[in-house]
């Protein structure tokens, strides 16, 4: 079967490159990378929906609201089993795990990837996780492209386009926002805007939204039109929510990170489910709009129907008092990132998308109202406008991408009459996050790592480069008390190097580095071979590359700013081998090429 399964590639893959020109090839990959994406989103809605409706709709409505705190523990339990018993590998967060996989992978994503967020994700979103589906959406999509192009024998740069196109395809579905999606994969994946790219991208994007049409028909997630235009004189206010946005994108990152890192001090996942699944049925049960995604909340408020959110809150407090409603939604923007990262914590599988969008739009919603309603300002602004521009205010600060944030609510609401207020909003909360925080909730592991792919093509690929690869051990060591004629032969004569490395033999630690112009003037005098020892003409190496630590950017300043030519190489302290700055070079040209093919 195996060999009859090998034989149809073969053939196929021969009559490809008989008929089918590559650039025509990876258009046809890219239509099929696009449909794949719309058909994962299609499934992931699906799933989620079902179980919430199933969950939520009847458990909660017809006998009693503390299902709320159950609901997530028992997601979570199934979460881990599937993944213990099933999927047998660690299932991380979408979008980060794709970056990882472009960054350090070659473009790499295994196979189980392909088919992990759609059984995990459904079961913690559906059963009250407060995250959203975007991300698994985009890990699922990229894990088929991967696949696909590995099986086709595309190159590094055609994968990670292909991924990017993947990409695309997701959010062109799940938004039915073309132009955003595109966007989105440039911005968020560092793909290089060219004619090369475009085109597969477009073609991704379009292949993605005609699946969701066929499947979901003009239904859509804000189901909203611009009716209120915009004012020159609300100017002023917008750059105001431009600020509240971005000091709300740096809580939303800042408790993100606190919380992960509380949890990643966890050992046992149990515990991690326990703790996690506690806290978000405690916070589901009390608040229950922090069920899971949140979009019917986002919906209700563009509409101008806060009293239909809030109607259950646990203080009933009266919702015809404008400050009581101010009051419970600022609640809702100050937990759902706790109860997202609970829910992470816990060992749930989500994103972040829905999260952003779902505090934005809160955030904007209560600033309008603040603002119409302080008895200062002496005008009354659109509630509606401020919601929107919220949610890109918010998308242009946690996730650092204020362009995807300016088209997709423009897309998704046929708000480009709020170009103006939206460029204004998301520019200076980006322009705030940016400052604090240098990367965003997506890439902060790997940009901490010097990880991540930029659209700073050098730095980019230094980042793909692999320090094991040029690492080279066949310089002979010699120990400190060898005098000078054990030196000349047993190291000396038997290498081709013009370098030593000095090595503890008790614990193999580097103490230093012998050159061959320090012995010269002395090598050929026997009378010395006695007298002298290593440790007498030994010296301390210009820099030392930590092999755990040094990033490839660091290792490359460290050449630029010592001059060698060959510097020691040390891992927990042992010494490795060396790198020498011309095959670093040889090394850095052949990624480039691979690069920019």
């Amino acid at each position: 079967m195996a060999a009859l399964k090998k034989s149809w590639l073969t053939k196929l893959l021969v009559w490809r490159a008989k008929h089918i020109s590559q650039r025509q090839f990876v258009y046809m990959l890219s239509i099929l990378v696009g449909f794949t994406s719309g058909v994962a989103a299609v499934v992931l809605k699906n799933l989620t929906h079902f179980f919430q409706h199933l969950l939520e709709g009847n458990l909660v409505r017809y006998y009693h609201n503390a299902f709320y705190f159950v609901f997530p523990i028992i997601g979570f339990t199934l979460v881990y089993l599937v993944i213990k018993y099933v999927i047998r590998h660690k299932v991380s967060h979408g979008i980060p795990s794709t970056l990882f996989a472009i960054s350090k992978h070659q473009g790499i994503m295994r196979k189980y990837q392909m088919f992990a967020s759609i059984m995990t994700a459904p079961l913690t979103v559906g059963f009250g996780g407060s995250v959203g589906l975007e991300g698994p959406t985009v890990a699922t999509g990229a894990a088929i492209s991967s696949n696909i192009s590995r099986m086709f024998h595309m190159n590094q740069s055609t994968r990670n386009l292909l991924i990017g196109c993947a990409a695309a395809g997701a959010m062109s579905s799940i938004f039915k926002a073309p132009i955003a999606a595109i966007i989105f994969a440039i911005e968020v994946f560092s793909l290089d805007l060219t004619i090369a790219s475009m085109l597969p991208l477009l073609l991704a994007s379009i292949s993605a939204i005609i699946t969701s049409y066929f499947f979901f028909g003009s239904d859509v997630l804000l189901p909203f039109k611009i009716e209120d235009g915009f004012e020159i004189t609300d100017i002023p206010f917008y750059l105001v929510l431009g600020l509240f946005a971005g000091l709300t994108s740096i809580y939303f990152t800042e408790m993100y990170e606190r919380i992960q890192k509380t949890f990643d001090k966890i050992g046992s996942p149990i515990k991690r489910l326990i703790f996690g699944g506690i806290g978000i049925g405690i916070l589901i049960y009390f608040i229950p709009p922090l069920y899971g995604e949140g979009f019917d909340v986002i919906n209700n408020l563009i509409k101008g129907n806060p009293e239909v959110v809030l109607k259950n809150n646990i203080f009933h407090l009266d919702l015809t008092n404008v400050w009581s409603v101010i009051a419970l939604l600022s609640g809702l923007v100050f937990f759902k990132i706790i109860a997202s990262a609970l829910t992470f914590g816990a060992g749930g599988v989500g994103g972040i998308f829905a999260p952003t969008l779902f505090m934005g739009s809160i955030m904007g919603n209560c600033i309008a109202k603040i603002i119409n309603n302080i008895g200062f300002f002496k005008v009354q602004i659109s509630e509606s406008n401020f919601t929107l521009v919220g949610m890109a205010g918010l998308m242009a600060g946690v996730l650092h991408a204020p362009l995807t944030a300016i088209f997709l609510i423009a897309e998704v609401t046929g708000g480009y009459e709020l170009f103006i207020p939206l460029m204004i909003t998301a520019a200076i909360s980006y322009s705030i996050t940016k400052y604090v925080h240098p990367h965003s909730v997506y890439n902060m592991e790997l940009g901490r790592k010097g990880e991540l792919i930029t659209h700073d093509k050098d730095h980019a690929v230094l980042t793909l480069m692999d320090i094991d690869k040029v690492i080279e051990s066949n310089f002979i060591p010699v120990y400190p008390n060898m005098d000078l004629g054990e030196m000349v032969h047993e190291a000396v004569v038997k290498s081709s190097r013009n370098i030593f490395p000095v090595i503890d033999k008790k614990d193999g630690s580097l103490m230093g580095i012998v050159l061959l112009d320090d012995i010269r003037p002395i090598m050929f005098d026997q009378s010395l071979y006695k007298e002298v020892k290593v440790i007498d003409v030994m010296q301390t190496p210009p820099e030392i590359i930590e092999l755990d630590k040094d990033k490839m950017t660091d290792i490359m300043e460290k050449f630029q700013s010592s001059g060698a030519w060959n510097l020691p190489v040390i891992k927990n302290d042992q010494y490795v081998g060396f790198v020498s700055k011309s095959k670093l070079l040889t090394a850095y040209r052949r990624k480039l090429i691979s690069f920019t093919k």
